[in-house]
């Protein structure tokens, strides 16, 4: 019984407990409805699972353990299953605060007061580790870990469910989709985030590494869209080739500036629809022969033995060129500049030749410089700027005459704060300005000037974004050219210029602009014909002149052969003496209206190469013209990359393979799902609707008390 005693008292805290929980203390009495997680227990008397701790006093005089100390052990490896948190222990002195709620031993009563001085200490978080805070991280690991042994049944977060492999392989493939069809937002190298990792053994699934997305999976990938768009192709009887990015830009790469461009080949077909073929890295500039020969490179590689299949090009460069010749080459193309680069070009033209322009431009540098280099004008503005426009920033200064972009936007920031800039002059602490600027800014004749010419920018500009917009196809062109060019002629007359100067700009860019092949599918497109006063539908002659009229006959003769030559005229004749049922027509001729932008649309614009196809039989020759040239597309504007995606041409051998590979797939992606910009646009636009432009950090980086 000695001996007994001396072995319990050399561990007292263990003992005292134990001897509690065999109710052999005749002063311990448990409360049945006391909270068992109150006095959470220490982590000292947690046992591991599976293990039984066994001490001396547990054991017969024999060496065997007793029923009753077994059952005990069962109970407490059972009581163990919730793992209460760590109890921190600091090395600061014990007070004895309060008195023994229980009436317990002297030793108890100890243990007691210490352990809940200690688990109050750690609730208010108060606990000084001897390794300072880094410790608290140490310390939730080995607090996991415990409670990870205790609960080794739960496998994740999903209900304790395991993904079957079909589930797994299903979330892989879709993970794939997304990063494949994001290439140049979303980099493999991400994969490998440590974040990222959580969050799939957060849904259950296995880590994933970008280097096996790259693999075979990319490959198979690849195979399979190519396949898809190698049969759209081969369904159709006919095809236009598209290029566009041959044009001259600029992307800044590791703080300097490299001239790399991502020139995007796509083949236009019959149905509206485009399926992306390849794309070729370009370095500076790049010449009209290497141009032409990649376009005929990848035409026959597509048509085979077959060239006739493509029956033109669009692209937004080289039409004087390698357009050219290629049409020379090949009687059967009709090849075309884009539109939407020539409609912007004519900002340009009216920047360069009119006078108004230059005076404008002029007046904005002075102002713009002024208010730049001046640091109390410039204070003095962006608090005026703020008060009137609910923003603070400064105006935008071109480094070169050539960057028209930042030259319209320079006098448009100027035409916006006028208001402001007349706050700037009528501040009395403003005592240093510019006699020449002042008379800038308080002269009415600029303010006129500079409001027409940012009303003809403008006005030109919203033409070419419609333009890139609605992709119209080549029978709209005329239209479309004549509308703007109504347009310009009412500008001139409101804001007093000389209309025959800007009639000759216009006549010029329009004329570098021109192909017969306008003309010719503006008369053979079924939705342009004209009711007459018989109730005949006949085609708009009447709106060419008489060179568009020639021109008209010339092509249908050229995209024909010569034993067909002269009855594809003949066929010409009757159509415009005949032209088209009424209930044909106007079935071609239906608009409805677009529920996003309110504005009326053909109903189906594939009716006027259909009702040729089926309807029109009589014309066995003009036919052939009429379906090949109604379809083609007047604009070479495809979807825009990310900036990631021209330095991917930095990469070499089997790198710039699978380069090649994730372009093919995303870009036949984005034509799937006709979406045409880029995710920076996107991020722009997303980020200014939901700050308000920018309204809270401009308040917050802007003091307008300060002097």
């Amino acid at each position: 019984m000695v001996r007994t005693k001396a072995i319990k008292a050399s561990n007292p805290s263990r003992t005292a407990t134990e001897h509690l929980k065999r109710g052999t203390c005749p002063n311990f009495k448990s409360d049945p409805n006391s909270n068992p997680n109150q006095n959470p227990t220490p982590i000292s008397s947690i046992s591991p699972s599976g293990a039984s701790m066994m001490t001396s006093s547990s054991m017969s005089p024999t060496g065997m353990m007793t029923s009753s100390h077994a059952s005990n052990n069962r109970k407490r490896s059972k009581a163990a299953q919730s793992v209460a948190p760590i109890t921190m222990i600091e090395p600061v002195k014990f007070s004895m605060t309060r008195p023994d709620p229980v009436g317990a031993s002297g030793v108890y009563s100890t243990h007691n007061q210490q352990y809940n001085h200690f688990h109050y200490k750690h609730q208010e978080q108060q606990q000084k580790l001897s390794g300072g805070k880094d410790d608290l991280n140490a310390l939730a690991m080995l607090e996991d870990s415990v409670k990870k042994l205790k609960s080794p049944k739960i496998e994740s977060s999903l209900g304790g469910q395991k993904l079957t492999k079909a589930q797994i392989d299903a979330s892989f493939d879709m993970l794939a989709d997304w990063v494949y069809e994001n290439c140049g937002s979303v980099s493999f190298s991400s994969l490998n985030h440590v974040k990222f990792k959580a969050f799939l053994s957060q849904v259950g699934l296995p880590v994933i590494t970008g280097r096996e997305l790259a693999g075979e999976r990319l490959d198979s990938r690849y195979l399979n869209a190519k396949n898809e768009s190698e049969a759209r192709i081969r369904d159709a009887m006919f095809f236009q080739m598209s290029s566009n990015g041959w044009r001259h830009c600029k992307f800044r790469n590791d703080g300097g500036e490299n001239d790399r461009n991502l020139v995007n080949l796509s083949v236009n077909l019959p149905n509206g629809t485009s399926v992306f073929r390849r794309g070729v890295f370009t370095n500076g500039y790049v010449f009209p022969k290497y141009a032409e020969d990649v376009l005929m490179e990848t035409i026959a590689e597509i048509c085979g033995n077959n060239l006739q299949k493509c029956v033109g090009i669009v692209s937004d460069k080289f039409k004087m060129k390698a357009l050219k010749n290629l049409e020379n080459q090949h009687h059967w193309m009709v090849n075309l500049s884009c539109q939407y680069r020539g409609v912007s070009k004519l900002v340009q033209d009216f920047v360069k030749e009119l006078p108004v322009f230059k005076n404008v431009v002029d007046g904005c540098y002075k102002v713009a410089n002024f208010v730049i280099m001046n640091s109390q004008i410039r204070h003095s503005f962006l608090k005026y700027q703020f008060q009137e426009l609910g923003r603070s920033r400064l105006f935008q200064v071109p480094k070169f005459e050539f960057e028209y972009e930042v030259v319209f936007s320079m006098v448009e920031d100027v035409f916006s704060s006028s208001r402001v800039l007349q706050l700037v002059l009528l501040d009395e602490s403003n005592k240093v300005v510019s006699m020449e600027v002042e008379e800038t800014i308080k002269s009415p004749q600029f303010w006129r000037e500079i409001e027409g010419v940012h009303s003809l920018i403008k006005l030109v500009k919203d033409m070419a974004r419609e333009i890139e917009k609605e992709r119209p196809r080549i029978g709209q062109c005329l239209p479309l050219w004549e509308e703007l060019r109504v347009k310009i002629k009412e500008w001139c007359i409101k804001y007093e210029m000389n209309e025959i100067h800007v009639e000759k700009i216009f006549e010029r860019r329009f004329r570098s602009n021109y192909h017969p092949a306008w003309a010719a599918a503006f008369i053979l497109d079924p939705f342009y014909l004209i009711r007459d006063r018989t109730g005949k539908y006949l085609p708009p002659f009447k709106c060419l002149t008489s060179e568009q009229e020639k021109d008209v006959d010339k092509l249908i003769t050229r995209l024909v052969s010569r034993e067909e030559a002269h009855i594809a005229l003949m066929e010409l004749m009757k159509w415009r003496t005949d032209g088209l049922d009424p209930v044909y027509a106007q079935a071609v001729q239906l608009k409805q209206r677009d529920p996003i932008t309110g504005k009326m649309k053909i109903a189906n614009p594939q009716s006027s190469r259909l009702v040729w196809e089926t309807y029109l039989t009589e014309f066995n020759s003009l036919r052939k013209v009429a379906v090949r040239l109604i379809f083609l597309h007047a604009t070479s504007c495809g979807f825009k990359w990310n900036w990631s995606f021209p330095r991917l041409g930095q990469l070499r051998n089997n790198g710039i393979d699978k380069a090649q590979k994730l372009i093919f797939i995303a870009a036949n992606a984005k034509l799937e799902r006709r979406d045409f910009t880029n995710d920076d646009a996107k991020d722009a636009d997303f980020f200014t609707l939901a700050n308000g432009e920018d309204d809270m950090l401009n308040e917050v980086l802007f003091d307008d008390t300060s002097p």
